[in-house]
């Protein structure tokens, strides 16, 4: 019998990660259907209930569900815990685990695809909200030598760097927040955009002279041509532009390996995906 998966949200239409893993099913010769679900916005709980009584066997959930998608686990993993929100379902009997992938789905798409370490390097996170959250431990995982959180209400920047100054992983790095004015003057050889600045094609209050010489800019929303922040970054001579394709694919393949044990491999995916 096909093991049935989903990623569940609201809007869902433009998702794809129905085709990312049919692709991974495909070259793993794995036996499993995946589908879109739109949840109400006052119904995840029930289409969640709906589906494992279907017998779905997992999910992912993207906006705007993630927080109770943390919520209504009864097993929670280190990155959800610490990002207080799920991204990757997995039901067992009447038992929710949830994890989340996407942090670490960023730092294998910058290392492993993008060549890029952050170990030793000066990094800037924008935002402060649940997306880096989700980013933040994998973040100091890698090691950076300064890790900066920039945000436009900067008591957020100042609460999520001083929640997280006692991880195990943060004796490595100089972690802070700030306002988007105190960059001035500073460099960085990574600048990840997490705000939600994309989705309506406007710019953080970065700063000129941000990016140091061979700097690598990431903005975690993905699309047709360059969003606001990378259009910024290479008018400010960033070495390299990338958005978050890579970073989709490789959070879905962390919650592919969550479910079916398998590991698959994301280049052909991501290949296949730019070129669509």
């Amino acid at each position: 019998m096909t093991d049935r998966y989903a990623v569940i949200g609201n809007p869902v239409a433009h998702s794809k990660s129905p085709q990312i893993h049919a692709m991974f099913a495909e070259q793993s010769g794995q036996d499993m259907s995946y589908e879109k679900l739109l949840a109400p916005i006052d119904g995840f709980a029930d289409t969640i209930k709906t589906f494992i009584s279907e017998g779905g066997r997992g999910a992912n959930v993207t906006l705007p569900f993630k927080l109770e998608a943390y919520d209504l686990a009864d097993d929670l993993s280190a990155f959800a815990r610490h990002a207080r929100a799920a991204n990757t379902l997995g039901f067992i009997g009447n038992q929710i685990h949830a994890d989340n992938t996407d942090g670490a789905g960023l730092i294998r798409d910058i290392r492993d695809n993008l060549a890029f370490d952050p170990e030793g390097k000066r990094v800037l996170l924008m935002g402060a909200g649940g997306a880096a959250r989700g980013i933040l431990l994998p973040l100091l995982e890698a090691r950076p030598a300064i890790l900066i959180i920039a945000n436009r209400a900067v008591d957020k920047a100042l609460r999520l760097a001083q929640s997280n100054q006692h991880q195990p992983d943060a004796s490595q790095t100089v972690l802070s927040g700030h306002a988007y004015e105190d960059l001035s003057g500073q460099h960085f050889d990574l600048v990840i955009n997490a705000t939600s600045s994309s989705i309506s094609d406007a710019l953080p209050p970065l700063p000129d002279g941000v990016f140091a010489p061979g700097s690598l800019a990431y903005d975690i929303m993905y699309g047709k041509g360059l969003t606001s922040f990378l259009a910024f970054a290479e008018q400010q001579n960033a070495h390299r532009l990338a958005d978050g394709l890579g970073m989709l694919v490789e959070q879905a393949a962390l919650s592919f390996h969550i479910w079916r044990g398998v590991r698959p491999d994301t280049r052909p995916v991501i290949t296949a995906l730019r070129q669509d």
